[in-house]
């Protein structure tokens, strides 16, 4: 077996390797070709960069694909997805041949752009061009946390590169730049970022869209820059991978300057950005690379090659790791403990027992009782961290007790992702990725606007993310209609796979903490308010077991109800005191509290049935945003006490008086229904 050192020894290019790289091309080019869908110019363009980054460079173990400490490989333009499953396949991931045959077809393992969690090797879900770099970037940030909070001297368990491949559609998106901004910033030298420039995009040449000088640019971001004039000079691809792993100064861009299309009829052009080649072109572009190989076929040769390089290296790097880490549980089982615990995402045994729990007699925002949540849960549970998008102040979502998270501090957990919301929740996105932590992020709730892209792939990607969404109502007042929250929830509640909770009080908000933390296979919205609100009249205990179900009776009727309040966030306030006003009125009616329409919708029928009985059809929703979802709940009978336009700039108290939330707006509405 040959060790490390000699299987990342530069050694010359040979026949072999230039087999290798049509291999690629030609591969990707019967998956395009028999599926009748697909990308041709950036795998024919690219193949070479990429070829060498995974010969030469990536530590991967194809046999355990998930392996801790292995390089990160983000494809940010996922449309050249064929070249990435090519690039596998002969890698020796369980990715075969008759894989490759369905390239695009339903329930395949080879989907029209990458997806975490459906083909073995792939790191992160791409195609949404800009977010891959962002993902690559939280990915490198996790690296360097970890790294710094584990390694010991002689026991390196966290050590390796991320790598991504982007194109000038993914650099014009803005999430790449204040991705790529934040990663100057942190200056994570172990993010390596290959550009395919091939001044083409979509519609017709770049110039026509773009004029920038890419290396001024993330010069000024605090990148170094690299620049391969021939994307075919394997030689050359090398020695700049080499000189970035070598640089310790911050991230590296290296701009390979290729042709999309290349060796194909109309190769430099948008024609074969997007559409697959037709036969004429195909047997053209065979021709011009000399390749006589059936379609799905490669050389025997090339095969040899693939198993040398990538999978010894990869197998060889993991064994090592194996024995560094029996030797760290051996000489650190504290930390080894610890490590493992982030690792499998486990959590303490008594994290609930740490939470604080609140009474009568407070009158907490829930912003605020959030923050005495965290900070209990950060001292319990080491293995959390996150950040705010330069609102720790307003979010309340800093640990006292740790440091800022930075290129001389990697061991802080407080993440200043500056006002960069979006390259905020695509980051979070790659640490969660990366794995060994768990990650939430903040920001004003009108502001998850901004985060909405990247929540949809979270969700798609089962990440279990937390996001920390402050200032959640018209209650915001002052700030005006352009910070006031509307359409928000209804937004995120319409994302599948997205669980999201307001609570109504800080009991409910520890209960939606532990919840999220609980997660493993989704990402959690936690919806705070900046006002004040009440101790819900319910035993802590009784709260956690509401939460945990997305909705409780809060408040049942003194006698028989005949009817139902049914409320989110502060308005369950609003809707306990119209309660005490309807019985006043002889109207006895039951107040209840749905944090979550997930959970709830989750819970079996008859639990749902004992909350919201069927006989009483007399309900009325209320909720300081959009109406929309209510109606599942309400039916053809209800009345819904709801905020279908934009608020106004004015005293919270007196915007939300204005739009209709008081106790006697709620009496009115419940008193027309029939």
């Amino acid at each position: 077996m040959l060790n490390e050192e000699v299987l990342n020894k530069q050694v010359n290019f040979d026949e072999v390797d230039t087999q290798a790289v049509t291999a690629v091309r030609m591969l990707s080019m019967d998956m395009i070709s028999r599926a009748r869908s697909g990308h041709p110019g950036l795998p024919l363009g690219a193949a070479p960069m990429a070829y060498v980054l995974f010969s030469r460079h990536l530590r991967v173990d194809p046999s355990f694909p998930q392996w801790f400490n292995r390089d990160r490989f983000v494809l940010s333009a996922g449309h050249g997805s064929a070249m990435l499953y090519s690039l596998l396949h002969l890698s020796g991931f369980a990715l075969s041949r008759d894989d490759l045959m369905n390239f695009r077809q339903l329930g395949s393992k080879t989907p029209g752009h990458p997806e975490y969690g459906v083909t073995p090797g792939v790191d992160a879900t791409t195609g949404p061009l800009g977010q891959g770099i962002g993902m690559a970037v939280g990915m490198a940030m996790a690296e360097q946390h970890l790294r710094a909070s584990y390694n010991r001297p002689n026991l390196s368990v966290v050590d390796h590169y991320t790598y991504a491949l982007c194109g000038d559609g993914d650099l014009m998106e803005g999430v790449a730049a204040e991705a790529a901004s934040l990663a100057g910033q942190l200056q994570l030298n172990k993010l390596i970022v290959l550009y395919d420039s091939n001044d083409v995009s979509l519609d017709g040449p770049l110039s026509n869209a773009c004029h920038d000088n890419v290396a001024e640019r993330f010069e000024s971001y605090g990148w170094n820059y690299l620049r391969v004039a021939d994307g075919d000079d394997l030689a050359a691809i090398d020695q700049a991978i080499r000189t970035a792993k070598n640089n310790q100064s911050g991230p590296t861009l290296i701009e390979v300057k290729t042709q999309i299309g290349a060796g194909s009829p109309n190769a430099g052009t948008n024609k074969v950005h997007g559409a697959p080649l037709n036969s004429e072109d195909l047997a053209a572009t065979r021709a011009h690379y000399h390749w006589e190989c059936d379609p799905f076929t490669v050389p025997a040769t090339v095969h040899e090659r693939f198993m040398t390089t990538i999978k010894a290296r990869g197998w060889a790097s993991h064994q090592e790791w194996s024995s560094v880490i029996t030797r760290y549980s051996t000489y650190e089982p504290q930390l080894a403990a610890q490590f493992a615990q982030g690792i499998s995402q486990t959590l303490p045994a008594d994290l609930k027992a740490t939470l604080p729990t609140y009474y009568k007699k407070d009158d907490l925002a829930s912003r605020a009782s959030g923050h005495e949540v965290l900070q209990r849960l950060s001292a319990a549970y080491p293995n959390l961290w996150g950040g705010s998008a330069d609102l720790f102040s307003s979010n309340k979502t800093n640990v006292a007790a740790t440091d800022r998270f930075s290129k001389d501090n990697p061991t802080g957990k407080n993440l200043w992702f500056g006002v960069r919301e979006f390259a905020e929740a695509a980051a979070m996105n790659g640490i969660a990725l990366h794995g060994g932590t768990r990650i939430y992020g903040s920001t004003f709730f009108i502001f998850s606007d901004y985060m909405k892209p990247a929540i949809r792939l979270a969700a798609l990607q089962h990440l279990p993310v937390i996001y920390v969404l402050t200032h959640d109502s018209l209650a915001v007042g002052e700030d005006g209609p352009t910070h006031e929250p509307v359409e928000q929830l209804a937004g995120l509640r319409a994302i599948p796979g997205l669980t999201v909770y307001r609570p109504a009080d800080g009991n409910e908000t520890a209960a939606a903490w532990l919840e999220a933390l609980k997660a493993t296979d989704h990402p959690t919205a936690i919806v705070l308010s900046r006002q004040g609100l009440p101790t819900l009249p319910k035993p802590a205990s009784r709260v956690h077991t509401g939460v945990k179900r997305g909705g409780y009776v809060v408040a049942d009727a003194q006698r028989v109800a005949e009817g139902i309040l049914i409320a989110t966030g502060s308005e369950v306030q609003l809707a306990l005191a119209a309660q005490k006003k309807l019985a006043e009125l002889g109207r006895d009616v039951r107040v209840v509290s749905l944090p979550s329409f997930e959970r709830f919708n989750a819970q079996p029928a008859a639990y749902q049935e004992q909350v919201l009985p069927h006989q009483l059809r007399r309900r009325v929703a209320i909720e300081m945003a959009s109406s929309l979802g209510w109606g599942q709940y309400i039916g053809l009978d209800g009345a819904l006490v709801t905020q279908d336009q934009f608020g106004a700039s004015g005293q919270g108290a007196a915007v939300m008086a204005m739009a209709g939330f008081t106790p006697e707006a709620v009496v009115d509405a419940y008193l027309k229904l029939n």
